[in-house]
Order: structure tokens, then sequence, then C-alpha cells
């Protein structure tokens, strides 16, 4: 097998400014929702979405939440200097990041970094009647960005500085400020986990209601943790998507899940694209595992999948998976995952996927693609007639197979 050769022009499609929604509906899960399953179209309303799912279905959500990652710093000339922060630097580990109190290092994004040569920035952070003062200290740069030494005089964590000092990073798409509502509407209602600067949008629109008909149905609800990352957005520049090359992720796997997943005999349907790239890196993960005993970096590599043949079972990667946290006296599998999922790709851990429509030319839209094969255009042009509301805040589709 070698790298896939794909056109990203392939991939394009018009989508007028009008049809983004820029912002949710003022209810969930009555946005709508497309079905494509076995080439056959339909729509309904997403509050209906456990009547098209097989009942004993296992769905597999991204708990992962949206932190305020969007900081702003005013240099004493006057300059706006907005810091977006993107990932631990040290500690590495997110949960210990976030538990750090006094300073850590953040890698991050610099907003008119030219009006930033040198020097401290400054600003207070208020929350109810707490007020810390908040330094930023450029340490290096290099090519994904700057690492940042934030510094506060408080037995405050970074995680209850961060969230009283920074705004929720929308998509850069919806071309506005973030509102107050915001806060609420671009999480997940299951969100717990600290850690994206961009939200599993496909998950926007369950509600509890919807969670207790699905356990009704007899469909289960499962979650892992991927924390998306800004390269979420990063648009491929490429003529070829092998000139393309796809941003990091770290995913969170707890030793239940590998063990549901083994032992689950029916349909599983992922939530998400992020959900999505999880599973289907679990598996590759596994093969590496059973390929290298000891010093091995936990690492899901962007073109592994394709190169070479490999038919080992999901069932089988498992239960690799399985011993691997047995003998290591692991409760969960932390990695990181670069894994490119494009047409040509064969799905090895799920059965169907409900996720949102995605921007032209995106990693998005080729991960869809290679799930529905050429159909995706019909899907898509179903959908443009049809007034679905499209990217982050729009309607939702359900492809089974």
């Amino acid at each position: 097998m070698t790298v896939p050769s794909i056109f990203t022009d392939d991939y394009a499609y018009d989508l007028p400014e009008e049809r983004i929604a820029k912002f949710p509906l003022p209810e969930r899960d009555r946005s709508r929702l497309l079905i494509w399953k076995n080439s056959h179209l339909s729509d309904t309303v997403f509050c209906e979405v456990d009547r098209f799912l097989p009942e004993g279905a296992l769905l597999i959500s991204n708990n992962t939440r949206v932190i305020h990652a969007r900081l702003q710093f005013r240099r004493p000339t006057g300059a706006k200097i907005e810091i977006f922060c993107l990932e631990p630097w040290q500690p590495s580990d997110y949960q210990l990041s976030f538990q750090q109190t006094g300073s850590v290092e953040w890698r991050c994004l610099v907003g008119n970094a030219k009006r930033w040569k040198n020097g401290i920035l400054e600003q207070w952070v208020k929350w109810g009647e707490n007020k810390v003062l908040l330094k930023a200290e450029k340490k290096f740069q290099d090519d994904l960005g700057f690492v940042i030494l934030f510094s506060w005089e408080s037995d405050d964590t970074f995680a209850t500085i961060i969230e009283a000092a920074g705004k929720i990073p929308i998509p850069p798409y919806l071309n506005r400020d973030a509102e107050e509502s915001d806060d609420e509407r671009y999480q997940t209602v299951y969100a717990r986990t600290d850690g994206s600067v961009a939200a599993p949008t496909a998950g926007l629109h369950f509600t509890e209601a919807v969670l207790k008909k699905l356990e009704r149905k007899n469909i289960r609800f499962a979650e892992l943790t991927l924390h998306v990352g800004a390269g979420t957005f990063q648009p491929v520049k490429s003529a070829e998507i092998s000139g393309h090359d796809m941003h990091t992720e770290t995913v969170i796997v707890t030793r239940e899940l590998i063990f549901q997943l083994s032992a689950h005999k029916g349909k599983i349907i992922a939530v998400g694209t992020t959900s999505v790239r999880s599973l289907e890196s679990l598996y590759w993960l596994g093969l590496s595992i059973s390929r290298c005993k000891t010093g091995l970096p936990l690492h899901v590599d962007q073109w592994i999948p394709y190169k070479e043949e490999v038919n080992y079972e999901s069932s089988e990667i498992l239960k690799i998976l399985e011993e691997y946290l047995c003998r290591h006296h692991l409760e969960q599998l932390t990695f990181t995952t670069s894994i490119i999922i494009v047409p040509g790709y064969r799905f090895r851990m799920i059965d169907g996927m409900i996720t949102n429509f995605h921007q032209p030319r995106s990693t998005l839209l080729m991960l869809v693609a290679a799930f529905l094969g050429p159909e995706w255009k019909k899907i898509y042009d179903y959908a443009l007639r049809s007034g679905f509301r499209f990217l982050s805040y729009g309607d939702s589709n359900l492809y089974m197979k």
C-alpha cells in the first residue's frame, strides 16, 4: 500500500456564507438530522435519532471540555495581544497542568506578536471576590508557536485562572465574537474533561432527554477523550493530500471502555469525527504494541494505515490492548494520534457515525468521504438544496452501513 493520491479540489463544494449556522438553535435536539443508510437518504429531527439506531448499539462520544483558551492582554503602549492556549508544555499532561498553582508553561499562538518583542504581559483576573494578577512571559518560539510561562501569586489552579481570564474559542468561520451563551452552547451536555480548544460538535445536539430515549431502547453510551486542537480548522493547502501534515492530538481511553468494546456484539457508532479518529487510532496503536513489546512511544503516525495491508480483526487488536493494560497495571491508555482518514482507508472499529457538515477541502470532509465513498457529493448536494445548516452550530447527519 502507498500514500493515497488524492486531489484536494475533488473535495470542494460551494458553501454560501448564509448556509453557515452562526448561532445554535434555541433547543439543541431540534436540529435537523440527515440519515444515510445503505445509500438511502431521509431526514428528521435530531430528537428522533433513537428511531434510526439499531437496538443494542454502542455509541462512543468524546467527553472533552472546551477551555477558555483565548486570553487578552494589553501592552503599556495600548497594543492588544491575544494568547491562544493550545496545549500544555510543562507538565505535558493536561490534568496535571490544569492543577498547577503559581505557574505553568503552555504552547500558544500569539496574535499581534510583532507588538510583543519582549517584556512581560500582565492582566488582572477577577471572579467573585477574587482578584489575581496574571503574567505572561515568552520563553521561546518554534514552528508550532510560542511557549509561554504563565505565573500568578495565589494558590488558585490554572484551571480556575484560565476559566476566569479567557474566552471560549468559537470557530473563526463564525466571524463574530464569543458571547456569554457560547459558554454553554459550545459544550456538549456530557463535557467533563478540560483540554479542547474546539468542541466535538457532533455531540452538541444531544440532550438529557435524547440520552434517556437511547437508554430505553437499550442503546448504550460510552465515552473517551480526545482533546481537539486548533489544527482541526487547519485548511489543506497542498494540491494533494500527500503534502498535508496532519495535526497531533491527545487521546485518553479507559480500561473499562477497552473491555466494553471487546465484549460488545452489536453496532458501534462514533459520535463525531474525533471519536472516529480515536477509535480507529486504537486499532493501529494495538497493532504497534503487538509488534514492539518494549520502549514503544504511544503514538499513531499519520500514514501508518496506508503503508501495508493488515488483516487483524478488531477483536484481536482489542485483546492485545487488554493484555497491555493488565501487564502494565494501567487504568487508561493515554496516547497521541496524527492519523489521517481519507478515501482508500478501511474502517476497522466503527459501523457508523453521527457528524455535522464539514468545510470544503477539509480533512474532516475527506474522513466522511472515506466512509461514504462518492455518495458524499449526493448527500451534500441534497443538504444544500434542502436548507440544512452547516458547520459547528449546524445540523447533523447519521451515516450507517
